[in-house]
C-alpha cells in the first residue's frame, strides 16, 4: 500500500524563521529518520516545499483559469514537506509515522493519506 504522508506547514515554516540549533538538530534526526525507512524498505521519495510565498494558485472555473500568487492564508492548511511511503497498511504507516521526529519548533501535525 502506498501512502502519502504529509507534513504540514506552521508560521515557523512559512516564515522561514527556524532557530539555526533546532534546525542542524532536526536535520540531523529526519536523516536517522530516513535513514531508517529507506533500510526498512519503506521510503519511496521524500521532500520539502518552499514556504507558500514561492508558490502559486491555478483556479478553475469552467474554461476560466486565475492565477494567484502565494503566500496562502491558514498555514495549518498547506503543506510544508512529504514522504512516498510503501507500507503492508495504515497501521504500518502510523507506526513509522509516531516514530518521526517533530518536524516543527513547536506544535506541529503530519498526515497521512492513502494513494489510488
Amino acid at each position: 500500500m502506498r501512502v502519502m504522508v504529509l507534513v504540514k506547514a506552521t508560521q515557523d515554516s512559512e516564515s522561514g524563521a527556524f532557530p539555526p540549533a533546532w534546525m542542524a538538530e532536526m536535520m540531523d534526526a529526519m536523516g536517522k529518520f530516513n535513514d531508517a525507512l529507506r533500510a526498512a524498505g519503506i521510503l519511496v521519495m521524500a521532500d520539502g516545499l518552499t514556504p507558500s510565498a514561492q508558490g502559486k494558485r491555478i483556479a478553475f472555473h469552467g474554461p476560466e483559469r486565475t492565477v494567484t500568487n502565494g503566500p496562502f492564508p491558514h498555514p495549518g492548511e498547506l503543506v510544508a514537506g512529504f514522504w512516498l511511503w510503501d507500507v503492508k497498511d495504515m497501521d504500518e504507516a502510523i507506526a513509522w509515522a509516531k516514530r518521526c521526529p517533530n518536524p516543527m519548533p513547536g506544535p506541529s501535525e503530519i498526515e497521512i493519506r492513502p494513494m489510488n
